[in-house]
């Protein structure tokens, strides 16, 4: 099971060119075309994998040819994160639908919101709080249960559970797809980063969902600078791909 994030697989793939110098800015002007890909300077971007880049909504196509008109200097994919994802999408979503999904299923089958805490009582609290509503997001979307359990062994959910994730999650876009499966990998909950996709829960709520555990320990035991920069980062992947899926599908 792969559980890196986009940033981190771009991170990756980057190491062979880490001493390259970024590509200086090339172009004067950037525009959204009329079947809703960017074109600067008046030419096509192309993906990776040479595809056009062209987005599903008007609203989306703005914000990646935004990303594109803010390089200044030079062009650093860092600052590009909705570029990224789409690119993803694109050369991605279709050829490896089959591997992303299973890597999805994979979180799904010891999914963190259905492993609970005996005690103490304000982390039971907590978890009974922010999590319950996506167990029962999972029941009324889904049609089907996934099972609670109160220890750290690992307890596979059953077939039907994850065949009704699967269904539900092969049914996206490939831009809903891929960030679902980027919030998997962030938050450790298929069922969350899905409820997301559905914009049945806010991004404010899905973070606080996402960190019960952490925000307990640092409520006990304090902060570490170290962990908080790397929660830092992690957030603004997170924020990126919910901003994201919204704009994608249209959802407020």
């Amino acid at each position: 099971m792969s559980d890196e994030t986009e940033d981190e697989r771009w991170e990756r793939l980057s190491q062979d060119r880490i001493h390259r110098p970024l590509p200086k800015r090339f172009y004067k002007s950037v525009a959204v075309t009329d079947r809703l890909g960017i074109a600067l300077d008046g030419r096509t971007v192309k993906t990776p994998l040479k595809a056009a880049l062209v987005l599903p909504t008007r609203p989306l196509a703005d914000t990646v040819a935004a990303e594109w008109d803010a390089q200044v200097d030079v062009i650093s994919p860092h600052a590009m994160p909705l570029t990224k994802l789409a690119n993803t999408a694109i050369d991605r979503a279709t050829t490896e639908k089959f591997k992303i999904a299973a890597e999805i299923l994979e979180f799904a089958g010891s999914d963190m919101v259905c492993y609970r805490a005996e005690g103490p009582a304000g982390l039971v609290q907590r978890q009974t709080t922010h999590w319950d509503p996506i167990m029962a997001w999972a029941k009324a979307d889904l049609n089907v249960g996934f099972e609670t359990v109160n220890t750290v062994a690992h307890r596979r959910q059953s077939p039907a559970a994850l065949q009704a994730l699967e269904a539900h999650i092969n049914s996206l876009d490939p831009f809903s797809f891929v960030a679902v499966h980027n919030l998997t990998a962030l938050t450790g909950s298929a069922l969350l980063a899905a409820m997301v996709a559905t914009g049945e829960i806010s991004a404010d709520a899905a973070w606080l969902a996402a960190n019960v555990d952490e925000d307990w320990q640092i409520a006990t035991w304090g902060e570490d600078d170290e962990a908080m920069a790397r929660r830092a980062g992690r957030l603004n992947e997170f924020s990126a791909s919910v901003k994201f899926v919204c704009l994608a599908r249209g959802l407020p």
